[in-house]
């Protein structure tokens, strides 16, 4: 059973906590310690103005969440590791290998593809990274039973 799990993005301020609250909600009320980070976190900031609307949208609030950076303290205190990308899989892996079992895509059951990142983009990327942050959870909602 998974306790601690962690998500990573690039800059902590898109996908990943979208993705940490949409999580969160799915969860049962403290049964899993659910984060987020960046890989070149903008340490800091507040989210994307988009994403913050896109899940409010949902009935979910992230207007008080604050970029930061992955360090390795975090990653090694993480049952699970749930990255956007193949380029944050390696970018975990390569300086530490004993996490390699800990760390998958989010879309690791419904494609295993990466979830682009919406930075700066028009609204029409933030919901395409979205539709796909919403069904990696859904795939991984049932190993959480």
């Amino acid at each position: 059973m998974f306790k601690r799990v962690l998500i990573l993005c690039t800059g902590n301020v898109c996908r990943s906590p979208m993705a940490e609250a949409m999580l969160r909600r799915a969860l049962p009320p403290g049964a899993v310690q659910v984060e987020s980070a960046g890989t070149a976190g903008l340490i800091g900031a507040p989210p994307d103005a988009i994403a913050t609307k896109l899940v409010a949208e949902r009935g979910l609030d992230i207007s008080r969440h604050v970029g930061r950076q992955a360090t390795g303290d975090l990653l090694a205190r993480a049952d699970l590791i749930l990255v956007m990308e193949a380029a944050h899989f390696q970018w975990v892996v390569d300086p530490y290998p004993s996490l390699r079992g800990r760390v998958f895509r989010l879309s690791r059951w419904n494609g295993d593809s990466d979830i682009r990142d919406p930075y700066q983009q028009p609204r029409a990327a933030f919901e395409q990274a979205l539709r796909g942050i919403e069904a990696g959870i859904a795939g991984w909602l049932p190993k959480f039973a």
